[in-house]
């Protein structure tokens, strides 16, 4: 899954509009416009081979990893607001460390927080997308990279909890 698709994927499941994607983008601290955003968004044919059983997404433009974390920490303030600075602190700028490796940790980590969930809550939304899943199975996931018990976020992880974001928040 790349960088694009889980954008596509989150934009449908927390049923995000193109205006909001642009103010998502511009709190995260990237100015973009409703055409660029809509680059992102707009799949192009792939001349994948037939012996290719899950070819690849292509995109207009694809999404690096520093926009797609900027976009993810626009979400967060967007969510749940700016955070209130104490007396004698100064706003730091967030620093940024996602890699491709552990995109979908960074993922888990900053939904978790952008939809205010608890580990109970986050279980809850992957077991109604299908997947059965403990507490220190997804501690695992959301702790640091580099901690002994850190576990990779694979993609199929990482799907059916945006599926189960979608069942869960999305609107009929």
């Amino acid at each position: 899954m790349n960088n694009n698709d889980k954008l596509v994927r989150l934009r449908y499941a927390l049923d995000i509009k193109d205006a909001e994607l642009v103010k998502i983008f511009e709190l995260g601290g990237l100015k973009l416009t409703k055409e660029e955003v809509a680059l992102f968004l707009k799949r192009v044919p792939n001349p994948a081979t037939e012996t290719e059983k899950y070819p690849e997404n292509l995109y207009e433009t694809t999404i690096d990893n520093k926009t797609l974390e900027m976009f993810y920490n626009g979400l967060i303030t967007f969510k749940r607001g700016k955070r209130p600075l104490k007396p004698g602190e100064v706003e730091k700028p967030v620093p940024l460390g996602m890699t491709h490796q552990n995109g979908n940790n960074v993922m888990m980590k900053k939904l978790k927080i952008a939809l205010a969930l608890t580990s109970t809550e986050m279980v809850e939304i992957i077991g109604k997308a299908g997947l059965t899943v403990t507490e220190s199975e997804l501690g695992a996931i959301l702790r640091k990279e580099g901690h002994r018990n850190y576990q990779m976020c694979g993609d199929n992880f990482a799907r059916n909890f945006i599926k189960g974001i979608a069942l869960t928040y999305r609107k009929e």
